[in-house]
């Protein structure tokens, strides 16, 4: 019978018995018969261990394309721009520079300067229009403001001025231009409805409805999902726009044959430094090209740095899950060779060429790995794109896009994957002969490493002191901020696995063998005996449930803690609603003189700017804001003064400010604060109280006439209303609201109508979806490769088992109990990881223990519970199966 080769074959016999280094002194020739050995043992592992590589390129090529994606999607957020819409028909846009910047020298370095996007429109000074009109080349220079309008029937449009109808290309189709304030011009889709010249519509813009005459219907081929527009004279729409001396933008037109930079430097030629508006230092910027959309979207670019932030925090722990995943794959997969390495050692392979065969070996089944991912890169990254394309800015796929994100996955894994399996095998390599002998034949070792534990306890101190970082966030980022401290606790415990291996044991080591009789016992005895084993099984599903747990925990701690606090300061028993207009100040006023309403008060949304200092860097925060109105404040909104009154809340010069910022800040009442304002003015406001609810009403409130002025329209979100005892004077409110236009609701009152967190907007629910989808997702295929690798790995032993008399149905008992055995250790640890970092921030910003929706906990252990079944039991049942027990009897 001719002999089987076996991968210690034809070994050189000059090669063996040489000492760790000996190679690198070995003559060209032997140097050559050496690398010929090395590829010819990693041909033969390679073939031989076909299954167990699989399982490590399916994993390892996940890894890649997750990676890949993330490419995909940042790069496509850095090259995206806002669409030119509006403005198609300009040549440039002349406005007020939209980013701030704050400056501040670090601690020990120079001074750097931090800048973001201002949430609402810096308006130009109605001066600059007559300097920009006389500049050389410009043929025509139009004020452009708008308006938010909305219909008798509830639809909203825009409303503009006719000489900018030119801008956007729109023609008359019927009718003429509007010759007084009583006539308007209607956007094609809006007269879809109906109208035609000579008929009356109402339309509601500032103040009461009104009645309008239309005196001409408009078409153009702009297309866009911008909302319908309504043309006014443009003296009326400057009127409606409630800033007569400021213009929103100028729109420049120039003269034929004009270049857009010779454009550009004419007009910024005439320019003063300021936008001229008092209060304000924004500079003017002339945009030419692409740039003209920024006009349009003034927060298109701040969302963008939004996202890319939160993206890059998710990206970075994407690095770690991957890096982590590959480490602890392709060092199960040599650590189940350990046996076969050291007895290749032992009959005389060098250091060298066992090093070079596990290279040659992780090299190829990296390069397969990098083939996978690559091509698995660019249709996740699409898909990952398609969520996150919502709103005004468009995310492009330009033609370099796509290769370059699968190379950068595929790249990451060729260069880990080769360091990592010859690190792994590094403790069988650097043996000599003889000691290799012992140890093809050693049991496993009990526990980790020196550098292993003295590395895991380092991490795990890390993580736990990393876990207040998370304190300095909030909502979402603050997620990101806490799973970053659990991937340190997840990597602790990794590296210190066994010793937690041993520990689950000792607890559940005696019920398993209780509960499951001679299954259990071989279950139990097959953990003890390889703790290394159980903690690599475990590892995977502490990483998902410490991911996903963080992930979808810490914003509904938040909006949980946050909605109590909305509530507990809601005093109003109804609240009136204006649709996607809003509704004006007169709406509140006219609403307090409605019989058995007892008090009103109209809530206008904003944002300010915080310049701050965080480890000494500079920060600029972004922070939602109310204006309120202090007359009857008291029965519609009791935000929970500790210091100060909120009948000081008048004017434009003062301000109340949450207690926990008002400590961070070191202000009190009679105090001054520094801010920007949501269109970039500077404010010292005067702090006139502090309050305790701040996470459901916000960390500063103010007067609303103070936050009119700098908002893109002063329009209430809603109007508070308290009623008197016993009184139901809805129906009298709904009535008296009925001249302010179609779409005018009211509705009894609840927390969400003052809670200053937004609902979760299209944005934030794709980076969910990313982060716990799509990461979730790939931790729970790696926790299915592991363990499909793992029990590969384990074919001798489910053989002599069946040798020695076990029955089939005991061995998939075995299995059974020892994947219950590793789903309930995985969780209750993955969970222990999590709650750390999650409880740190909890209780820090909302003064709560952290909350899951216990249904959401449920899906996390039903899903890790099929993982771990389909990585165990699938690969298991054909190794306790007819086939080893054929094997066996040959």
């Amino acid at each position: 019978m001719k002999r089987r080769t076996s991968t210690t074959d034809r070994v050189p016999s000059r090669a063996r018995g040489r000492r760790t280094g000996a190679a690198d002194r070995e003559p060209l020739g032997v140097r050559q018969g050496s690398r010929r050995a090395s590829a010819f043992l990693a041909r033969r592992s390679l073939a031989t261990h076909r299954r167990a590589w699989a399982a490590v390129i399916v994993a390892t090529g996940a890894a890649a394309a997750l990676i890949g994606a993330f490419a995909f999607v940042v790069g496509s957020l850095l090259v995206a721009a806002p669409p030119v819409q509006r403005y198609a028909g300009a040549d440039a846009v002349v406005v007020a520079d939209q980013k701030v910047s704050h400056t501040a020298k670090p601690w020990g370095g120079e001074p750097r300067t931090a800048t973001a996007y201002l949430p609402e429109r810096a308006r130009l000074d109605r001066s600059v229009l007559a300097a920009v009109a006389g500049a050389d080349g410009v043929a025509r220079a139009v004020a452009d403001d708008s308006v938010p309008l909305s219909t008798g029937d509830g639809r909203t449009a825009v409303g503009r001025s006719w000489p900018s109808a030119v801008l956007t290309r729109y023609e008359l189709a019927e009718g003429r231009a509007p010759g007084d304030a009583a006539e308007v011009v209607l956007d094609a889709a809006l007269a879809a409805g109906g109208h035609a010249p000579g008929d009356r519509i109402v339309l509601r813009a500032g103040g009461a409805a009104r009645t309008y005459t239309v005196s001409g219907i408009a078409r153009t081929g702009h297309g866009g999902d911008a909302p319908p527009a309504v043309f006014f004279t443009e003296p009326r729409l400057t009127a409606l726009a409630g800033h007569p001396g400021r213009i929103d933008a100028i729109v420049v037109v120039a003269e034929p044959g004009v270049p857009a930079d010779a454009l550009r430097a004419a007009v910024g030629a005439v320019l003063p430094e300021r936008s001229g508006v008092p209060g304000s230092d924004r500079g003017v910027r002339v945009l030419t090209g692409a740039e003209r959309g920024e006009a349009e979207h003034v927060d298109a670019l701040g969302g963008r740095g939004d996202r890319l932030a939160l993206l890059g925090s998710i990206g970075g722990t994407v690095l770690m899950v991957a890096l982590l995943v590959i480490a602890s794959t392709l060092s199960q997969a040599i650590h189940q060779r350990s046996g076969e390495l050291a007895l290749l050692r032992a009959v005389g392979a060098s250091p060298r060429q066992l090093r070079s065969a596990i290279g040659r070996e992780a090299g190829r089944v990296a390069a397969a790995a990098a083939l996978l991912g690559g091509v698995g890169a660019v249709p996740l990254g699409l898909a990952m794109r398609s969520l996150l394309t919502t709103g005004p800015l468009p995310l492009p796929v330009p033609w370099w896009l796509p290769p370059a994100a699968a190379l950068t996955g595929g790249l990451l894994v060729a260069l880990s994957a080769r360091p990592v399996a010859m690190l792994a095998a590094r403790s069988i390599t650097r043996l000599r002969p003889a000691a290799a002998l012992g140890a093809a034949t050693a049991d496993e070792p009990s526990g980790p490493g020196r550098f292993r534990t003295v590395a895991g306890v380092v991490l795990a101190f890390a993580g736990i002191s990393s876990a207040g970082v998370a304190t300095t966030q909030s909502g979402q980022a603050a997620g990101v901020a806490a799973s970053g401290a659990a991937m340190s606790l997840v990597i602790a415990v990794a590296l210190l696995g066994p010793r937690i291996s041993r520990i689950a044991l000792g607890v559940l080591g005696r019920p398993l063998r209780r509960a499951g009789g001679a299954p259990g016992f071989l279950a139990e005895r097959a953990a003890s005996a390889h703790t290394r084993r159980l903690a690599a099984a475990f590892t995977p599903i502490v990483l998902v449930v410490a991911f996903v747990c963080v992930q979808l925990a810490s914003g509904p701690t938040m909006e949980r803690a946050a909605g109590q606090q909305a509530s507990a300061a809601l005093r109003a028993d109804l609240v009136a609603t204006g649709g996607g207009a809003g509704l004006p100040a007169g709406a509140a006023r006219t609403v307090r003189e409605v019989p058995g309403v007892r008090a009103a008060t109209g809530v206008l949304r904003s944002t300010v700017v915080l310049a701050d200092r965080e480890a000494g860097e500079p920060v600029l925060t972004r922070l939602p804001v109310l204006g309120v109105e202090a007359r009857g404040l008291s029965g519609t909104l009791d935000p929970g003064v500790t210091a100060g009154d909120l009948d000081r809340l008048t004017g434009r010069d003062a301000v109340a400010v949450g207690a926990d910022r008002a400590k961070s800040l070191d202000v009190g009442p009679g105090d001054r604060v520094a801010l920007r304002l949501g269109d970039g003015t500077r404010v010292e406001p005067r702090v006139v109280a502090v309050y305790e609810h701040q996470l459901g009403v916000g960390e500063f409130l103010f007067p609303r006439e103070a936050l009119a002025g700098h908002v893109s329209a002063a329009r209430d979100q809603v109007v508070l209303i308290r009623t008197g005892n016993g009184a139901d004077p809805a129906a009298a409110v709904r009535e008296a609201l009925a001249p302010y236009g179609g779409g005018v609701a009211v509705r009894a009152a609840t927390g969400d109508d003052v809670a200053i967190a937004p609902p979760l907007s299209d944005g934030d629910n794709a980076m969910i979806v990313i982060g716990v989808g799509v990461i979730g997702g790939f931790a729970l295929l790696a926790v299915v490769s592991t363990l499909a690798l793992i029990t590969i790995g384990r074919r001798g032993e489910f053989r002599l088992l069946r040798m020695v008399g076990t029955g089939r149905r005991q061995l998939r008992r075995m299995l059974v109990l020892e994947t219950g055995l590793v789903t309930f250790a995985g969780l209750v640890i993955g969970t222990a990881v999590a709650a750390v970092p999650l409880t740190a921030f909890a209780v820090s910003l909302a003064g709560t223990a952290p909350y899951l929706p216990p249904a959401h906990y449920g899906v996390i252990a039903g899903a890790v519970a099929l993982a771990a079944a389909a990585g165990t039991l699938v690969p298991g049942a054909s190794a306790g199966g007819r086939s080893v027990l054929a094997r066996s009897a040959r």
